[in-house]
């Protein structure tokens, strides 16, 4: 009996993740959520800037941190990517990147809606800095978040969330014992790369559902890659 030809082996496909800002510690929570979502056929990088804002918190910091996003992802070093993953909330250099490459490219507002009402309609955003809620107010028109879902913002810094610190803990609670209360929110999703990794015990303590967008984003990218499959020649076939 003949013995078929070898099956083509699989190379894993790589997704590049890119937080836009350059704290150390906020690429540390994504870099720790994307080794979560790993899988033998889908593997993360995770990176940031060399320079640009500390933290994004202003129109201005989004105009500089995408200047420095898109000649990162420019380079040849970060072309060769199956997928890529913008891991802040803002559609910050979105499409700028999707005209720049020819692979899916992930952003965490629409893909962390998508995933909150896969949970319930009645959802509220909440995020970190009051000047933030603006620009996420067009977004949930834009993704379609419907007329249950709303915003607040919990007036912390960006890297006193990636601290954890217990006064932006509490400031965070209230915010989201708001849109409970107030706003009706059955699902909170939370809009900041240094909210990344809480997920899990701020809903705990909230009672509720509660989503972390660049996890989303990451799952996402995931399967999309997932879908397909690279075939790798055998050596010496």
């Amino acid at each position: 009996m003949s013995r078929g030809l070898p099956t083509p082996a699989v190379r894993p496909r790589r997704i590049l993740v890119v937080n836009p800002n350059t704290n150390p510690l906020v690429t540390s929570r994504v870099r720790a959520m994307a080794d979560r979502c790993e899988s033998a056929g889908v593997t993360f990088e995770v990176i940031n800037p060399a320079a640009g804002p500390f933290s994004i918190e202003s129109e201005s910091d989004k105009r500089q941190a995408e200047v420095e996003v898109l000649n990162l992802i420019g380079s040849k070093a970060y072309l060769d990517y199956d997928a890529y993953v913008l891991a802040c909330f803002d559609d910050l250099a979105l499409q700028a990147v999707r005209q720049m490459v020819a692979v899916p490219v992930i952003g965490c507002c629409q893909a962390g809606i998508e995933a909150a009402r896969a949970v319930s309609p009645a959802l509220a955003i909440v995020t970190t800095v009051d000047a933030a809620v603006p620009g996420i107010d067009r977004m949930m028109k834009r993704y379609g978040a419907g007329d249950r879902a709303s915003v607040r913002a919990a007036g912390i810094g960006v890297d006193d969330a990636a601290r954890a610190q217990p006064q932006a803990q509490a400031r965070l609670q209230q915010a989201i014992a708001q849109a409970i209360a107030q706003d009706g929110a059955q699902v909170i999703l939370l809009a900041s790369g240094g909210l990344t990794g809480q997920a899990d015990r701020i809903g705990a303590q909230a009672g509720v559902a509660v989503i972390d967008a660049v996890e989303a984003a990451l799952r996402q990218a995931a399967r999309v890659c997932a879908q397909g499959s690279v075939p790798v020649q055998p050596v010496n076939a």
